[in-house]
């Protein structure tokens, strides 16, 4: 069957149309992505304004009407921390549920590592052994370890790239001392959680996902993604304790320049790279390979699953 996950999440609202029976390798069909920064139109109470709900419901509609231009025969739609965390979350479901249809499932910080974690698990496979998988969104970081298919630690942290850099660095060049309170707040966040992870033991394989961690490794010189999914892609912490510096220096319009990295995303790449820097020192990671399948892809998993089990 064609199924459609739509993902509103804190920078996009992406429509993913994939080909998928239970079983099977979700094949991906389409892809329709509207930038929209939910995170970015919050007003100072933490709510979604006006603005920013007429323009949600506006791009669920284009969504809507690509989905069935594809022929989905079921769209999945879910909201991560925007959503989650807007101080008028509930109206701005009502508003969607009235003017779509749509019935957004808000999916909680724990969750959202678990899915991850879930498509990490079936890309790698069981000889991969204990994963320890890092994902940095717009507006949470999530960890999640273990060796099945259910971890048996996930944490989300308010430490997305899209948050830090709206509250943490204000403007186009970041002032230097701004980068150092960033960090030293990151590392404090960070550090909370690495003794629930420690005690579980060493991982065999550090994953990590999102688009992020995948332009972080594009610019360190990791494979087009024009390469396709199944090229090795790694990032050394080496190579991002060489960039972070480099990164905190340039404006925005010279970070959208680097190679692989979208206009759209740039003005987050020095918040979010130093929170893969700071993941990584701190659970003692030397290098993480890049895994092309995260939240959406494990939203499938789990309806392919449940199909199954039906």
């Amino acid at each position: 069957m064609r199924l459609g996950v739509l993902d509103v999440g804190s920078n996009t609202v992406h429509l993913l149309v994939v080909d998928a029976h239970p079983g099977a390798c979700p094949l991906p069909a389409h892809s329709h992505k509207v930038e929209l920064r939910l995170a970015e139109l919050l007003d100072e109470d933490g709510a979604i304004g006006e603005d920013g709900i007429v323009r949600l419901v506006s791009v669920i509609h284009s969504a809507l009407q690509a989905a069935e231009d594809k022929g989905v025969e079921e769209v999945l739609p879910f909201a991560t921390s925007a959503v989650r965390e807007a101080s008028n979350a509930d109206d701005v479901l009502a508003r969607v549920r009235n003017e779509t249809g749509v019935d957004l499932q808000v999916v909680t910080g724990s969750e959202e590592a678990r899915l991850t974690f879930l498509a990490a698990r079936r890309w790698f496979g069981w000889s991969a052994g204990k994963l320890l998988v890092l994902d940095i969104g717009g507006g949470s970081l999530e960890i999640a370890y273990g060796m099945d298919e259910e971890p048996d630690a996930a944490v989300s942290l308010p430490l997305g790239a899209g948050r830090l850099t709206n509250g943490w660095l204000p403007g186009d060049l970041p002032d230097p001392e701004d980068v150092r309170k960033l960090r030293r707040h990151v590392r404090a966040e960070i550090a909370r959680t690495v003794g629930e992870f420690s005690r579980l033991g060493a991982p065999d394989h550090v994953v990590a996902t999102s688009k992020t961690f995948r332009q972080l490794a594009r610019i360190a010189g990791a494979a087009r993604s024009a390469d396709g999914p199944y090229v090795q892609r790694e990032l050394s912490r080496r190579s991002l304790e060489e960039w972070v510096p480099k990164l905190a220096r340039m404006t925005e319009e010279e970070r959208a320049g680097l190679p692989g990295v979208s206009e759209g995303r740039a003005r987050q790449l020095t918040a979010g790279a130093l929170v893969a820097e700071g993941a990584m020192d701190l659970f003692g990671v030397e290098s993480v390979e890049i895994c092309p399948w995260a939240l959406r892809e494990g939203v499938i998993l789990r309806r392919l699953d449940h199909m199954a089990d039906a």
